[in-house]
Parts: structure tokens; C-alpha cells; sequence
């Protein structure tokens, strides 16, 4: 016998068990425990929108690099800022900017700063969620050549990459903080530490060790191509 994570995660979420104020020991701090799948509900308006659901199989099964999952985690509810996210699935090398506010115009600024910086084959696609700061995302197909794929609404579990990495970045910036005093630097540093912790699914490597050696094939594969 052995104790696995969910056996972890029902003792601490047991009504018989709350009076032991576990739930602030855990990573995110949540009092509740969420559903997997989350509700049913209509489908977005968003327009040009291209399903998850029509995502290739090598983007799903991550042996493809250079496809992203992305989204914004909102600050302060009364100031009105946040970061946009992109992590890349293969390497789960995240990326984020920080945006004034959560909008469509913020949004496509701040993926054209993350994605822009990348080589095309590096960028291939992202996938994001139905806020209204991913309305723009057809710029991303016309400007920069890349595939755009939407969740089902309220079903953030499928995009569970960019999920766990804003959780990580919320170990360091809480919900309700006020972004407005945290500056690139800062944030630029949370993200370098983020990316050079050791990863169990990726073999003990980092994801700037793991993003970086994708690069460099890029680059070994355009040689060969060409020779």
C-alpha cells in the first residue's frame, strides 16, 4: 500500500478533517476543492475561433515543440492589471509580460512581445482560453503565422500546462496583490526561477535546459536542410 496525492488531497478536503487548517499548507492555499471538469455552459463568440478539440495529436501528446498554452492572471480587482502568460508544452518554458490591464489590446501586445522574440518554428501555436483579452487573437495567425486553439469554456483543466504554471507564479505574487508594485524586472526574476528548477517530467532538467536544446536542433535541422 502506499499514499498517493488524491489519498493526500481527501484527507485534507474531509469535512471531519477541517478543523486541522490543512488547506494553507497547500500550494495554492484553496479552502474548497474545485471540480475537474468544471460546468457546461454555451459556446464562445469569439470570432475565427478554432476548437481545442481540432488541436493535431502531436500538439496533444507534446512530441511537437513550439506550441504554447496561454492566458492573463488578474491582479487586484480595483486596480485592474495583470500578466499575460505563454508556457510551451513540450518544455513547459513559461513566459510572461505584464499588461495595464486585462483587454483585447493588452492582450495581442504583450503575445506579440513573448511570441515576436521566437524563431517560427518555435511559435507554431498557442492555446488560450475564452477571456475577452484573447479576442485578438487572429492578429497571431495573420502577423506572425502561428495556429490559435480555444478551450471549452469554463474547462480550464484543458490547458492544465498554463493552469499549474500560473499557480507557480502565484506562489510568489497571491491572488488580490497589487501588480502594480511588482515591475518586468521583478516579474522577469519569479519567471528565471521558475524555469531553472529541476523537473521530474522532464527527466531532472530544467525548462530553459529543455527549451534551449529544442533551439539548437532548430538550428542543426535549417543546417542540414540547407547543406
Amino acid at each position: 500500500m502506499w499514499v498517493c496525492p488524491e489519498t493526500i488531497y481527501r484527507f485534507i478536503y474531509d469535512p471531519a478533517n477541517r478543523h486541522y487548517g490543512l488547506t494553507q499548507y497547500l500550494p495554492r492555499g484553496h479552502k474548497r476543492r474545485r471540480k475537474h471538469k468544471g460546468r457546461r455552459v454555451h459556446s464562445s463568440r469569439i470570432a475565427n475561433r478554432t476548437s481545442i478539440r481540432a488541436r493535431p495529436q502531436d500538439v496533444n501528446d507534446r512530441s511537437a515543440f513550439g506550441h504554447f498554452e496561454g492566458d492573463s492572471i488578474e491582479g487586484r480587482k480595483s486596480v485592474g492589471d495583470g500578466i499575460h502568460t505563454e508556457v510551451e508544452r513540450k518544455t513547459r518554458m513559461v513566459f510572461a509580460t505584464k499588461v495595464a490591464a486585462l483587454t483585447s489590446a493588452e492582450g495581442i501586445a504583450a503575445q506579440m512581445r513573448i511570441f515576436a522574440a521566437l524563431p517560427p518554428q518555435a511559435r507554431r501555436s498557442t492555446t488560450m482560453d475564452n477571456g475577452t483579452e484573447m479576442h485578438r487573437h487572429y492578429d497571431l495567425v495573420t502577423e506572425l503565422g502561428m495556429d490559435t486553439y480555444f478551450a471549452d469554456p469554463y474547462s480550464a483543466y484543458q490547458r492544465g500546462t498554463n493552469e499549474h504554471h500560473n499557480g507557480r507564479i502565484r506562489r510568489y505574487l497571491p491572488k488580490n496583490t497589487d501588480l502594480a508594485g511588482v515591475n518586468e524586472e521583478e516579474l522577469q526574476d519569479i519567471v528565471d526561477e521558475i524555469n531553472n528548477q529541476p523537473r521530474k517530467c522532464l527527466r531532472w532538467a530544467t525548462a530553459h535546459e529543455a527549451f534551449h536544446t529544442e533551439l539548437a536542433l532548430l538550428t542543426t535541422d535549417q543546417c542540414c536542410t540547407s547543406n
